[in-house]
């Protein structure tokens, strides 16, 4: 495939390696994470390719005007009217369940300036309404490494489910580490765990060199 290629060779001039492969679902959520740079966006996209794992992504329906409507589709996107009052979180949640196959990436931290330092929590509440899980994508600049980690199914114990995705993602990994955002949601303490949720053995970080 063309997309193919071209990530391969993106990486390649780079300096950068995918790592990890496609899990047997065929319908998740992708976090894009740590974002702390533009140059996010196309070392992912080219990883995304170069593992052959096709994502879609949403955006606001004036990114996809002439002249540039055409490429954005071509790069995974689906325009959405923010202007009508339609629940997002169904809207995308419907969109997985519709399709045998379907990846959302969606970047939990929205942008790079660090807003009010927590993650928009957007993507968990779509997995857990189309009941698929969510992938933990990365990027890990300290090794020049990225691609696929762990899979989290959400159980709806949210600081459960968080503790295993903050155990993932470290500072090291992004480009500036100082801009760094934990990954915690608004409100997340003060959701009452379920004690009836086995306890779940976190997945281990990527390895990363010392600082």
């Amino acid at each position: 495939m063309l997309q193919k290629l071209i990530g391969w060779i993106y990486l390649g001039a780079s300096g950068w390696r995918p790592e990890g492969k496609l899990p047997p679902d065929k319908k998740f959520v992708l976090i894009a994470a740590p974002h702390t740079t533009n140059w996010d966006m196309p070392i992912m996209l080219a990883i995304s390719w170069a593992l052959g794992v096709e994502t879609r992504w949403m955006g606001k329906k004036s990114l996809f005007r002439f002249p540039f409507g055409t490429f954005m589709r071509a790069l995974g996107g689906i325009p959405i009217d923010r202007s009508q009052r339609t629940n997002m979180v169904a809207q995308a949640a419907e969109m997985i369940r519709s399709k045998a196959q379907f990846i959302l990436a969606v970047p939990p931290e929205g942008t790079r300036s660090g807003g009010d330092g927590v993650w928009r929590s957007g993507f968990y509440h779509i997995a857990r309404e189309a009941d698929v899980p969510i992938q933990l994508g990365f990027l890990d600049y300290s090794r020049k490494r990225g691609g696929l980690g762990p899979l989290v199914h959400p159980t709806g114990d949210t600081g459960a489910d968080m503790d295993l995705i903050r155990a993932f993602y470290q500072p090291h990994m992004a480009k500036f580490p100082e801009q760094f955002r934990v990954p915690r949601l608004r409100g997340e303490g003060e959701t009452q765990r379920d004690p009836s949720v086995a306890p779940t053995t976190p997945p281990k970080p990527a390895p990363g060199r010392a600082r």
